[in-house]
């Protein structure tokens, strides 16, 4: 069988770096494979795939060198980051430059526009719209869509349903599998339970970007599951296994016997004056970790962004007993995690990064330097210390994010997808620690498509409807929700 891209002892290495990425890793795909590549967070794959593409060094300049390197002739990428791949500022317009591209004639490029967007379940009443309007999972079919209309021979996934939610995450597959039948395809996914049946090839990384795996997806997972655990990379009851070594205590029941933290009576959310989102009456409780559920695009993110006062407001809002109003310094008391983290980077180094906020506190510098040290070794960050954010691995860089914000120890903390794009290891870093942090008093409120840990870590859960978010705890809607994820996810990647 023919390869159709790859590398012959690579050698790369990202300015600042003390180590190669890649020393002489050798790696090839044959005409109509599918390879999904697995390793924890920051190891390089995709790095991999930007070099097996072309895009490094042609278009991101990183020095590297190779024995041979092979691109493919036809080839379309999904990045991680949606927003990264979009040239044009309007949904229909996005479509038509790639039409353009392939010579598609005027006339014929409105029902293909409309069929490219039906085809990863993007509905829209009116597909000129702006982008930017859209929420990180309605981008994510977006940029598939976009890139299917290529009609690529090679298509390079980078966590192309990282930002989906479930439905919209089995739709996707459904899709690029029958897309992608005849295609070569080479995958970077975390949520891998619906890429197993897909791609039958599987190459495991350590965290220096070395392979120490390549075969067979049964193979794989049967002689390798020590490896996979060690190295922080997903696998099939990989969430039993750490639920098992760490149980958790549940005290809801006393939650309630105080005053809450947050307390929401008819508020109100707007945009330009046009309500985007509402809640007749809400109130988290000191220890409460909320889960704000509902499908993309149902407003999850512009409720945090009211409650964070990134948006015009009305309504009844308390923060510790007192009206919102009257509270100057917000970001002192609310600590919000951003879907996308290079949203909220402003230094030139990770440690700069960590430290930014403690500095506008007045903080002095040993308690400063004791505070970053501490953080970087919890979130596993100590070797990236003098790299600018902007080089990060999207794990990595959603790491940082998490604890450069919460690193002023604020009482509420508002979460928009936090565990997206980081390996096993890394996520339950993450929730042991924000567990940690609710049982002394803390209100976590967390917007995540992850059912799993919703059912084993959610205290109380939030839906958003059609702009509309309501406390569903207990109710009958919520229960049939838990019980539907427990019957997918029996015997799958999660059980």
């Amino acid at each position: 069988m023919e390869r159709q891209a790859y590398v012959e002892k690579l050698k790369l290495k990202f300015p600042g770096d003390a180590e190669l990425l890649f020393r002489d890793l050798s790696f090839s795909v044959a005409e109509g494979e599918k390879v999904l590549l697995l390793g924890p967070s920051g190891c390089g794959k995709s790095t991999l795939l930007q070099v097996l593409s072309g895009l490094i060094p042609q278009s991101i300049e990183v020095p590297m060198k190779a024995d041979k390197l092979v691109t493919p002739a036809s080839w379309g990428y999904v990045f991680q980051d949606p927003d990264s791949q979009f040239c044009m500022p309007y949904v229909d317009e996005e479509l038509a430059f790639v039409l353009e591209n392939l010579s598609v004639p005027r006339e014929e490029m409105a029902a293909k526009i409309d069929f490219a967007l039906r085809q990863v379940g993007l509905e829209l009443a009116d597909s000129h719209i702006p982008i930017a309007s859209l929420s990180g999972g309605m981008k994510q079919r977006l940029a598939i869509a976009s890139v299917l209309a290529l009609d690529p021979e090679v298509l390079f996934l980078d966590e192309p349903s990282a930002m989906l939610d479930p439905e919209g995450t089995e739709t996707i597959w459904e899709v690029l599998k029958q897309v992608c039948k005849d295609k070569t395809v080479i995958i970077v996914e975390h949520k891998i339970d619906h890429v197993l049946a897909f791609a039958e090839r599987l190459v495991l990384f350590d965290a220096s970007g070395r392979i120490i795996a390549d075969g067979p997806n049964a193979t794989i997972f049967s002689a390798y599951k020590d490896e996979m655990k060690e190295q922080g990379i997903w696998f099939p009851g990989v969430w039993d296994q750490h639920l098992a070594e760490t149980p958790l205590e549940r005290e809801q029941k006393a939650f309630r016997l105080q005053s809450p933290l947050l307390e929401l009576r008819d508020f109100k959310g707007l945009r330009n004056g046009e309500i985007k989102i509402q809640g007749a009456g809400l109130a988290a409780y000191p220890g409460e970790w909320v889960i704000i559920r509902g499908q993309n695009g149902a407003g999850k993110s512009t409720f945090l962004h009211a409650v964070m006062q990134f948006i015009k407001t009305s309504g009844h809002y308390e923060l510790e007993g007192k009206p919102i109003r009257k509270l100057k310094k917000l970001a002192e008391r609310v600590a919000f995690v951003f879907q996308n983290p290079e949203y909220q980077f402003v230094a030139n180094t990770v440690y700069e990064e960590m430290a930014y906020s403690l500095r506008l506190d007045g903080k002095g510098n040993s308690e400063i330097e004791k505070l970053v040290e501490e953080y970087l070794e919890l979130f596993q960050l100590s070797g990236q210390r003098e790299k600018n954010p902007f080089q990060l691995s999207m794990g990595q860089k959603r790491r940082l994010s998490v604890a450069a914000t919460i690193i002023q120890g604020q009482q509420l903390i508002l979460l928009d997808e936090p565990t997206f794009g980081l390996d096993s290891q890394n996520t339950f870093a993450l929730l042991e620690f924000l567990e940690s942090y609710r049982k002394k008093g803390a209100v976590i409120l967390m917007v995540t498509h992850d059912e799993v840990l919703s059912r084993n870590y959610g205290t109380t859960f939030w839906t958003v409807a059609d702009g509309k978010i309501r406390d569903t705890t207990g109710s009958a809607t919520d229960m049939q929700t838990a019980f539907s994820a427990e019957l997918r996810l029996e015997g799958g990647i999660y059980g």
